[in-house]
Protein backbone atom coordinates (compact mmCIF):
# COMPACT_ATOMS: atom_id res chain seq x y z
CA UNK A 1 0.00 0.00 0.00
CA UNK A 2 1.22 3.83 -0.79
CA UNK A 3 2.33 6.33 1.47
CA UNK A 4 -0.85 8.33 0.92
CA UNK A 5 -4.50 7.10 1.40
CA UNK A 6 -7.03 7.81 -1.26
CA UNK A 7 -10.31 8.24 -1.79
CA UNK A 8 -11.83 6.31 -4.59
CA UNK A 9 -15.56 6.24 -4.50
CA UNK A 10 -17.70 3.70 -6.44
CA UNK A 11 -20.26 5.52 -9.08
CA UNK A 12 -23.59 4.78 -9.03
CA UNK A 13 -26.52 6.01 -10.18
CA UNK A 14 -26.08 9.77 -7.91
CA UNK A 15 -22.93 10.26 -8.71
CA UNK A 16 -22.59 9.11 -12.11
CA UNK A 17 -25.31 10.42 -14.24
CA UNK A 18 -24.23 8.21 -17.15
CA UNK A 19 -24.90 5.15 -15.73
CA UNK A 20 -27.82 4.06 -17.05
CA UNK A 21 -29.60 5.36 -20.63
CA UNK A 22 -32.43 7.57 -19.17
CA UNK A 23 -30.31 8.98 -16.92
CA UNK A 24 -27.99 10.18 -19.29
CA UNK A 25 -30.41 11.57 -21.88
CA UNK A 26 -31.82 13.77 -19.19
CA UNK A 27 -28.28 15.03 -18.45
CA UNK A 28 -27.58 15.38 -21.64
CA UNK A 29 -30.79 17.63 -22.26
CA UNK A 30 -30.63 19.52 -19.31
CA UNK A 31 -26.63 20.46 -20.25
CA UNK A 32 -28.33 21.35 -23.66
CA UNK A 33 -30.79 23.03 -22.63
CA UNK A 34 -28.20 25.46 -20.48
CA UNK A 35 -29.05 24.13 -17.19
CA UNK A 36 -25.68 25.23 -15.11
CA UNK A 37 -26.61 22.11 -12.77
CA UNK A 38 -26.69 19.63 -15.06
CA UNK A 39 -23.62 17.44 -13.82
CA UNK A 40 -24.92 17.39 -10.39
CA UNK A 41 -26.49 14.48 -9.08
CA UNK A 42 -30.07 14.37 -9.85
CA UNK A 43 -31.59 11.05 -10.39
CA UNK A 44 -34.34 10.96 -12.94
CA UNK A 45 -36.28 8.11 -10.60
CA UNK A 46 -36.69 10.67 -7.97
CA UNK A 47 -39.04 12.94 -10.33
CA UNK A 48 -40.93 11.45 -13.69
CA UNK A 49 -43.26 14.84 -13.02
CA UNK A 50 -40.69 16.81 -13.64
CA UNK A 51 -38.92 15.47 -16.07
CA UNK A 52 -42.26 15.19 -17.99
CA UNK A 53 -43.22 18.78 -17.58
CA UNK A 54 -39.41 19.90 -18.58
CA UNK A 55 -40.02 18.69 -21.95
CA UNK A 56 -43.69 19.21 -22.63
CA UNK A 57 -42.36 23.06 -21.35
CA UNK A 58 -39.47 23.14 -23.79
CA UNK A 59 -41.46 21.78 -27.24
CA UNK A 60 -44.24 24.19 -26.29
CA UNK A 61 -42.32 26.95 -26.34
CA UNK A 62 -40.29 25.66 -29.46
CA UNK A 63 -43.83 25.63 -31.63
CA UNK A 64 -44.83 29.13 -29.45
CA UNK A 65 -41.71 30.82 -30.74
CA UNK A 66 -41.81 29.49 -34.06
CA UNK A 67 -45.60 30.80 -34.66
CA UNK A 68 -44.54 34.06 -33.61
CA UNK A 69 -41.61 34.29 -35.91
CA UNK A 70 -43.34 33.28 -38.94
CA UNK A 71 -46.01 35.78 -38.42
CA UNK A 72 -43.26 38.86 -37.47
CA UNK A 73 -41.88 37.82 -40.78
CA UNK A 74 -45.20 37.57 -42.41
CA UNK A 75 -45.93 41.06 -41.30
CA UNK A 76 -42.40 42.26 -42.42
CA UNK A 77 -43.24 40.61 -46.19
CA UNK A 78 -46.19 42.35 -46.55
CA UNK A 79 -45.10 45.99 -45.22
CA UNK A 80 -42.16 45.10 -47.84
CA UNK A 81 -44.20 43.94 -50.80
CA UNK A 82 -46.54 46.64 -51.97
CA UNK A 83 -46.34 49.10 -54.73
CA UNK A 84 -45.46 52.13 -52.67
CA UNK A 85 -42.52 50.96 -51.51
CA UNK A 86 -41.47 49.49 -55.07
CA UNK A 87 -41.64 52.60 -56.09
CA UNK A 88 -39.84 54.08 -53.73
CA UNK A 89 -37.26 52.13 -54.38
CA UNK A 90 -36.80 52.16 -57.78
CA UNK A 91 -36.78 55.79 -57.64
CA UNK A 92 -33.96 55.20 -55.23
CA UNK A 93 -31.85 52.95 -57.74
CA UNK A 94 -32.31 55.38 -60.28
CA UNK A 95 -31.11 58.13 -57.95
CA UNK A 96 -27.99 56.33 -57.27
CA UNK A 97 -27.47 55.72 -61.00
CA UNK A 98 -28.36 59.52 -61.94
CA UNK A 99 -25.87 60.45 -59.29
CA UNK A 100 -22.88 58.01 -59.17
CA UNK A 101 -22.66 56.85 -62.69
CA UNK A 102 -23.77 59.29 -65.69
CA UNK A 103 -21.66 62.36 -65.91
CA UNK A 104 -23.37 65.92 -65.66
CA UNK A 105 -23.82 66.14 -69.35
CA UNK A 106 -25.94 63.30 -69.04
CA UNK A 107 -27.70 63.97 -65.95
CA UNK A 108 -29.47 66.93 -68.25
CA UNK A 109 -30.77 64.81 -71.02
CA UNK A 110 -34.32 64.89 -70.68
CA UNK A 111 -34.75 61.87 -72.93
CA UNK A 112 -33.79 59.73 -70.40
CA UNK A 113 -35.02 61.75 -66.99
CA UNK A 114 -37.88 62.96 -67.28
CA UNK A 115 -39.10 65.97 -64.71
CA UNK A 116 -42.35 63.78 -64.16
CA UNK A 117 -42.07 60.32 -63.60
Amino acid sequence: MSKFATLIEEPDKSTNLFSNYPNSILSMYLFLTGDRNSLSAWSPDDNPLMIILMIIFSFVIVVYLMNLFIGLLNMAIEADNNRASYLAQKALILREIELFYLFPHQRRWKTWFPDIM
